[in-house]
Protein backbone atom coordinates (compact mmCIF):
# COMPACT_ATOMS: atom_id res chain seq x y z
CA UNK A 1 0.00 0.00 0.00
CA UNK A 2 1.28 3.81 -0.82
CA UNK A 3 0.81 5.51 2.52
CA UNK A 4 1.15 8.92 0.09
CA UNK A 5 4.09 10.42 2.47
CA UNK A 6 6.47 11.70 -0.59
CA UNK A 7 8.01 14.66 0.61
CA UNK A 8 6.70 14.72 4.02
CA UNK A 9 8.99 16.23 6.45
CA UNK A 10 8.50 13.66 9.91
CA UNK A 11 10.02 13.87 13.48
CA UNK A 12 9.96 10.91 15.07
CA UNK A 13 11.27 11.60 18.78
CA UNK A 14 13.74 8.79 20.86
CA UNK A 15 14.00 7.36 18.06
CA UNK A 16 17.50 5.83 17.61
CA UNK A 17 16.01 2.51 18.83
CA UNK A 18 13.52 0.60 19.60
CA UNK A 19 9.85 1.56 18.40
CA UNK A 20 10.86 4.86 17.57
CA UNK A 21 13.60 3.67 15.23
CA UNK A 22 11.26 0.99 13.82
CA UNK A 23 8.74 4.03 13.27
CA UNK A 24 11.83 6.24 11.59
CA UNK A 25 12.41 3.29 9.02
CA UNK A 26 9.42 2.92 7.75
CA UNK A 27 8.46 6.30 7.19
CA UNK A 28 11.53 6.49 5.35
CA UNK A 29 10.76 3.48 3.56
CA UNK A 30 7.42 5.16 2.55
CA UNK A 31 8.70 8.05 1.35
CA UNK A 32 9.22 10.84 3.82
CA UNK A 33 12.26 12.89 5.20
CA UNK A 34 12.56 11.70 8.77
CA UNK A 35 14.69 12.73 11.32
CA UNK A 36 16.12 10.44 13.66
CA UNK A 37 16.05 12.18 17.17
CA UNK A 38 18.04 10.77 20.31
CA UNK A 39 20.21 12.20 23.75
CA UNK A 40 23.45 11.07 22.24
CA UNK A 41 25.30 12.60 19.17
CA UNK A 42 26.85 9.08 18.90
CA UNK A 43 23.44 7.04 18.70
CA UNK A 44 21.78 9.08 16.83
CA UNK A 45 24.76 8.93 13.72
CA UNK A 46 24.63 5.62 14.38
CA UNK A 47 21.01 5.07 13.75
CA UNK A 48 21.00 7.34 10.75
CA UNK A 49 24.03 5.47 9.05
CA UNK A 50 22.32 1.95 10.09
CA UNK A 51 19.18 2.76 8.12
CA UNK A 52 20.53 4.59 5.06
CA UNK A 53 22.90 1.41 5.30
CA UNK A 54 19.36 -1.11 5.17
CA UNK A 55 17.61 1.35 2.89
CA UNK A 56 20.20 3.42 0.76
CA UNK A 57 17.20 5.62 -0.87
CA UNK A 58 15.76 6.57 2.55
CA UNK A 59 16.01 10.48 2.71
CA UNK A 60 16.56 10.44 6.99
CA UNK A 61 19.29 13.44 8.92
CA UNK A 62 19.57 13.21 12.78
CA UNK A 63 18.98 15.95 15.44
CA UNK A 64 20.60 15.11 18.85
CA UNK A 65 18.60 16.96 22.21
CA UNK A 66 17.62 15.73 25.12
CA UNK A 67 14.19 16.57 24.45
CA UNK A 68 13.48 15.58 28.51
CA UNK A 69 14.69 19.07 29.39
CA UNK A 70 13.01 22.57 28.03
CA UNK A 71 16.57 23.37 26.89
CA UNK A 72 16.62 20.33 24.22
CA UNK A 73 12.85 20.80 22.50
CA UNK A 74 13.96 24.96 22.23
CA UNK A 75 17.48 23.61 20.99
CA UNK A 76 15.46 21.15 18.38
CA UNK A 77 12.87 23.64 17.14
CA UNK A 78 15.27 26.39 16.24
CA UNK A 79 16.87 23.25 14.24
CA UNK A 80 14.09 22.16 12.75
CA UNK A 81 11.20 24.77 12.29
CA UNK A 82 9.05 23.46 11.01
CA UNK A 83 7.37 19.70 9.96
CA UNK A 84 4.29 17.58 9.02
CA UNK A 85 4.26 14.68 10.58
CA UNK A 86 5.51 14.90 14.69
CA UNK A 87 5.43 11.29 16.30
CA UNK A 88 6.18 11.90 20.46
CA UNK A 89 7.51 8.63 21.08
CA UNK A 90 10.34 9.40 23.68
CA UNK A 91 9.49 7.78 27.32
CA UNK A 92 11.21 6.32 29.74
CA UNK A 93 10.13 3.33 32.04
CA UNK A 94 11.30 1.81 35.52
CA UNK A 95 9.67 -0.95 37.87
CA UNK A 96 9.50 0.94 41.10
CA UNK A 97 7.82 0.32 44.27
CA UNK A 98 5.07 3.30 44.92
CA UNK A 99 6.49 3.73 48.03
CA UNK A 100 10.33 4.39 47.03
CA UNK A 101 8.67 6.65 43.86
CA UNK A 102 10.40 10.43 44.87
CA UNK A 103 9.72 13.23 44.06
CA UNK A 104 12.49 13.65 41.53
CA UNK A 105 11.01 10.30 39.96
CA UNK A 106 8.03 11.74 39.33
CA UNK A 107 8.87 14.89 37.59
CA UNK A 108 11.42 13.28 35.39
CA UNK A 109 8.97 10.69 33.93
CA UNK A 110 6.20 13.46 33.47
CA UNK A 111 9.04 16.15 32.07
CA UNK A 112 10.63 13.58 29.89
CA UNK A 113 6.94 11.72 28.79
CA UNK A 114 4.59 14.27 28.89
CA UNK A 115 6.20 17.36 28.49
CA UNK A 116 8.20 16.47 25.66
CA UNK A 117 5.17 16.38 23.22
CA UNK A 118 3.53 19.14 25.03
CA UNK A 119 6.47 21.25 23.97
CA UNK A 120 6.94 19.94 20.35
CA UNK A 121 3.01 20.23 19.74
CA UNK A 122 2.74 23.35 20.80
CA UNK A 123 5.76 24.81 18.71
CA UNK A 124 4.72 22.59 15.58
CA UNK A 125 0.97 22.65 15.72
CA UNK A 126 0.16 26.26 14.53
CA UNK A 127 1.93 25.50 11.13
CA UNK A 128 0.05 22.42 10.16
CA UNK A 129 -3.03 24.18 11.17
CA UNK A 130 -2.43 27.33 8.89
CA UNK A 131 -1.41 24.88 6.22
CA UNK A 132 -4.69 22.80 6.78
CA UNK A 133 -2.60 19.89 6.93
CA UNK A 134 -0.13 17.54 9.38
CA UNK A 135 -0.11 14.65 11.53
CA UNK A 136 0.24 14.44 14.91
CA UNK A 137 1.10 11.13 17.13
CA UNK A 138 1.52 10.25 20.99
CA UNK A 139 3.19 6.74 21.30
CA UNK A 140 1.00 5.84 25.00
CA UNK A 141 0.75 2.42 26.35
CA UNK A 142 -2.04 -0.20 27.23
CA UNK A 143 -0.61 0.93 30.51
CA UNK A 144 -2.64 4.61 29.94
CA UNK A 145 -5.91 2.69 30.32
CA UNK A 146 -4.36 -0.27 32.97
CA UNK A 147 -1.95 1.65 35.17
CA UNK A 148 0.45 -0.94 36.35
CA UNK A 149 0.81 -1.46 40.20
CA UNK A 150 4.62 -2.03 40.01
CA UNK A 151 5.36 1.32 37.47
CA UNK A 152 2.60 3.84 39.05
CA UNK A 153 4.23 6.89 37.96
CA UNK A 154 4.59 5.62 34.34
CA UNK A 155 1.05 4.76 33.99
CA UNK A 156 0.23 8.36 34.94
CA UNK A 157 2.43 9.82 32.02
CA UNK A 158 0.66 7.72 29.60
CA UNK A 159 -3.18 8.82 30.68
CA UNK A 160 -1.53 11.60 30.61
CA UNK A 161 -0.68 11.63 26.74
CA UNK A 162 -4.47 10.44 26.36
CA UNK A 163 -6.08 13.07 27.94
CA UNK A 164 -3.83 15.57 25.90
CA UNK A 165 -3.82 13.83 23.04
CA UNK A 166 -7.69 13.85 22.68
CA UNK A 167 -7.87 17.31 23.67
CA UNK A 168 -5.31 18.58 20.95
CA UNK A 169 -7.34 16.87 18.20
CA UNK A 170 -10.44 19.07 19.66
CA UNK A 171 -8.82 22.18 18.58
CA UNK A 172 -8.44 20.75 14.91
CA UNK A 173 -12.42 19.98 14.32
CA UNK A 174 -12.50 21.05 10.79
CA UNK A 175 -9.00 20.86 9.37
CA UNK A 176 -7.34 18.20 7.40
CA UNK A 177 -4.79 17.73 10.82
CA UNK A 178 -4.98 14.71 12.93
CA UNK A 179 -3.40 14.10 16.76
CA UNK A 180 -4.09 10.11 17.95
CA UNK A 181 -2.71 8.70 20.62
CA UNK A 182 -0.87 4.49 19.59
CA UNK A 183 -1.12 2.42 23.14
CA UNK A 184 1.40 -0.21 22.28
CA UNK A 185 1.10 -3.25 24.70
CA UNK A 186 4.21 -5.11 26.04
CA UNK A 187 6.56 -4.63 23.34
CA UNK A 188 10.20 -6.34 22.71
CA UNK A 189 12.45 -3.38 22.17
CA UNK A 190 16.05 -3.20 23.23
CA UNK A 191 15.29 -1.88 26.73
CA UNK A 192 12.86 -5.04 27.52
CA UNK A 193 14.51 -7.53 26.49
CA UNK A 194 17.73 -6.38 28.49
CA UNK A 195 15.58 -6.12 31.74
CA UNK A 196 14.02 -9.66 30.53
CA UNK A 197 17.30 -10.97 30.44
CA UNK A 198 18.38 -9.72 33.50
CA UNK A 199 15.06 -11.34 35.34
CA UNK A 200 14.92 -14.57 33.46
CA UNK A 201 19.17 -14.82 35.02
CA UNK A 202 17.82 -13.51 38.64
CA UNK A 203 14.93 -16.03 38.00
CA UNK A 204 17.79 -19.02 36.84
CA UNK A 205 15.28 -19.26 33.75
CA UNK A 206 15.41 -19.00 30.42
CA UNK A 207 14.62 -15.53 28.66
CA UNK A 208 11.72 -18.15 27.02
CA UNK A 209 10.28 -19.00 30.29
CA UNK A 210 10.62 -15.64 32.05
CA UNK A 211 8.28 -14.35 28.98
CA UNK A 212 5.73 -16.74 29.52
CA UNK A 213 5.52 -16.39 33.02
CA UNK A 214 4.84 -12.12 32.65
CA UNK A 215 2.01 -13.46 30.41
CA UNK A 216 0.66 -15.75 32.86
CA UNK A 217 0.98 -13.45 35.51
CA UNK A 218 1.12 -9.96 34.52
CA UNK A 219 -0.34 -9.92 32.02
CA UNK A 220 -2.55 -13.04 31.89
CA UNK A 221 -5.05 -10.55 29.46
CA UNK A 222 -3.42 -10.84 26.82
CA UNK A 223 -4.90 -12.47 23.43
CA UNK A 224 -1.20 -12.82 21.68
CA UNK A 225 0.26 -14.25 24.53
CA UNK A 226 3.59 -13.13 23.11
CA UNK A 227 5.54 -9.53 22.74
CA UNK A 228 4.72 -7.56 20.06
CA UNK A 229 7.35 -6.51 18.11
CA UNK A 230 8.65 -2.88 17.04
CA UNK A 231 7.84 -3.18 13.75
CA UNK A 232 4.18 -4.24 14.43
CA UNK A 233 4.11 -0.92 16.10
CA UNK A 234 5.34 0.77 13.47
CA UNK A 235 3.01 -0.19 10.75
CA UNK A 236 0.13 1.35 13.15
CA UNK A 237 1.54 4.25 13.25
CA UNK A 238 2.61 4.93 9.63
CA UNK A 239 -0.83 4.67 8.80
CA UNK A 240 -1.82 7.20 11.08
CA UNK A 241 0.43 9.41 9.46
CA UNK A 242 -0.66 8.72 6.00
CA UNK A 243 -3.31 10.93 4.61
CA UNK A 244 -5.60 7.00 4.35
CA UNK A 245 -6.32 8.33 7.69
CA UNK A 246 -7.93 10.91 7.43
CA UNK A 247 -10.78 10.01 9.41
CA UNK A 248 -9.38 8.90 12.21
CA UNK A 249 -8.76 12.00 14.64
CA UNK A 250 -9.07 12.08 18.27
CA UNK A 251 -8.50 8.36 18.96
CA UNK A 252 -6.34 6.11 20.79
CA UNK A 253 -5.26 3.45 19.20
CA UNK A 254 -4.37 0.18 20.86
CA UNK A 255 -1.52 -2.15 19.43
CA UNK A 256 -1.58 -3.92 22.79
CA UNK A 257 -2.47 -7.63 21.11
CA UNK A 258 -5.65 -7.45 23.50
CA UNK A 259 -4.62 -6.80 26.95
CA UNK A 260 -6.97 -4.41 27.56
CA UNK A 261 -10.49 -6.42 28.46
CA UNK A 262 -12.98 -3.65 27.02
CA UNK A 263 -14.72 -2.76 23.92
CA UNK A 264 -14.28 0.79 23.82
Amino acid sequence: MDLQLQGQTALVTGSTAGIGYAIAKLLAQEGADVIINGRRQSAVDNSVKKLKADHPNARVMGIAADLSKSTGCEQLISTLSSVDILVNNLGIFDPKPFENISDTDWQRFFETNVMSGVRLSRAYLPAMKKRNRGRIVFISSESGICPPAEMVHYGMTKSAQLSISRALAETCAGTAVTINSVLPGPTLTEGAKDFFDKLAAEQGVSFDVAAENFFSQARPTSLLRRFITPDEVASMVAYVCSPKSAATNGAALRVDGGVVRSLV
